[in-house]
């Protein structure tokens, strides 16, 4: 089944990181607008779509949404732009060791 990754840009300038099922993300975003959802964007409409991207299993979706919704607002704006460099930079460890370090 496909799903879509997609970042709203809410009225307070926060971002909002979700995923749905389907072919068209237009009906879900209407919806957010709509506040037909009362989480995170309801009270924090009007929401403008800034990224998505659609994948054909749910689970790489599902993943990569969790991966997103746990970057920093930095990074977001990163790949939001698709400064692939900045995004490079701002993905390295802070203190300078790879993960897989001796």
């Amino acid at each position: 089944m496909a799903a879509f990754v997609y970042m709203l840009q809410c009225a307070d300038k926060s971002y909002y990181v979700g995923s749905a099922t389907g072919d068209d993300l237009s009906n879900r975003i209407t919806r957010h607008q709509a506040g037909c959802y009362r989480g995170y964007t309801y009270r924090r409409r009007p929401v403008r779509l800034v990224w998505s991207e659609h994948f054909d299993r749910i689970t790489d979706a599902i993943a990569v949404e969790r991966q997103i919704k746990g970057w920093s607002r930095a990074k977001k704006q990163a790949l939001i732009a698709g400064n692939w460099t900045a995004l490079a930079l701002l993905a390295k460890r802070r203190g300078g060791k790879s993960r897989q370090s001796s």
